[in-house]
């Protein structure tokens, strides 16, 4: 998450309620350039903390009421949550500490807000190719198709997908612009064959606007249609959401030989490692490629003729220490930071060439 200057608040401004305070703050946030989640996310912190306390004033704030809030919030979770499990209270109060931390920080306030341990992140899903099949099958119309078509060939999130309009698309160099991303930075994606196809029949039918939507729909609408084609293809309605196809598109990308830092930049990522969660999905196929290759190698030789031809081993009085230096037998690949065979040319995680 990009840190956004926001300055400082005036003395003066100590005076003021706690509502005054926290509506001046947001204003100030979004002048500084935060998008409309942020400021979003931002309200529902401040509002959540003073709500706890009874909208006391912030001179009259102490260490306790930001540690009895804390407690309460991981005891008893937040009003009206979502999932109710621990791990998704430690999420959400971990930003909300950060979130408050920058509040007082921008009053001159020297109230301390312990950080709250950032949970472990979820083991990202992803569709299988079969799942895939299942659902382009169990398409109604243009419209499923396009959505399935655009996710899953340009890994979109569902607020870029939705804001996509006729403008952003350019037939002849296959591109897409996506205006509408986050932290505000614009990027370019490039149209499958399959999203191509069917932006030309759209194309065919009628002629659009060039400020109209290519998805005209909400999110919930959005989230609808995907839940009840997952029940119309058969496939479990658990594993069909927006994000879950974006994950879909980076690992079958991942898979069929994109690099990493290719794969960043169609994401849309700021940061690698966040594309490197990626990499972890792919683990188990790297393993069983391994096994086949290696089986097909060895296949003549069975492991009980091949230890009953080695020649045993010369016995020896003399012992022998076990810290004797040995060969490295890994090192980390300067790409994308996986750990990889010392001998390796190329790292079998992102495809990059390396030196020995």
């Amino acid at each position: 998450m990009p840190r956004i200057d926001v300055g400082k608040a005036p003395a003066e401004y100590l005076e003021l309620g706690s509502r005054e305070l926290v509506d001046r703050f947001l204003t100030v946030l979004e002048a500084s350039g935060a998008d409309e989640k942020t400021v979003k996310s931002y309200r529902a912190a401040l509002m959540d903390f003073f709500s706890f306390v009874g909208w006391k004033s912030v001179k009259s704030l102490s260490h306790d009421d930001v540690l009895k809030w804390r407690v309460e919030r991981l005891k008893n979770g937040f009003p009206g949550e979502k999932y109710g499990d621990r791990r998704s209270r430690e999420a959400t109060l971990y930003y909300y500490t950060i979130f408050l931390k920058r509040f007082f920080d921008w009053l001159g306030l020297g109230l301390n807000v312990p950080q709250v341990r950032r949970p472990r992140r979820k083991e990202v899903q992803a569709l299988k190719q079969e799942d895939i099949i299942k659902l382009f099958n169990a398409s109604r119309d243009l419209l499923d198709l396009l959505i399935l078509a655009l996710t899953l060939e340009t890994g979109l999130r569902s607020e870029e997908l939705l804001s996509l309009r006729f403008s952003d698309i350019d037939l002849d160099s296959r591109e897409i612009r996506v205006r509408n991303a986050k932290y505000d930075e614009e990027r370019v994606v490039v149209m499958g064959d399959i999203t191509y196809q069917l932006m030309q029949q759209l194309a065919s039918l009628k002629r659009f606007d060039s400020d109209e939507r290519v998805v005209p729909m909400s999110y919930s609408g959005l989230y609808k249609r995907l839940k009840s084609l997952a029940k119309r293809s058969g496939v479990d309605p658990s594993k069909v959401r927006p994000h879950i196809l974006r994950h879909t598109f980076a690992t079958e990308a991942l898979k069929r030989g994109l690099n990493i830092v290719s794969l960043q930049k169609l994401l849309g990522h700021k940061d690698l490692k966040t594309t490197q969660v990626y990499l972890h999905m792919m683990r188990e196929d790297v393993k069983n490629e391994y096994m086949r290759s290696f089986r097909g190698i060895l296949t003549p030789i069975q492991p009980t003729q091949a230890l009953m031809q080695a020649p045993a081993p010369a016995m020896h009085t003399q012992s022998y220490s076990l810290s004797c230096a040995q060969p490295p037998s890994s090192r980390l690949c300067p790409y994308c930071n996986s750990q990889i065979p010392y001998n390796a040319r190329f790292c079998p995680y992102c495809g990059a060439r390396v030196q020995l």
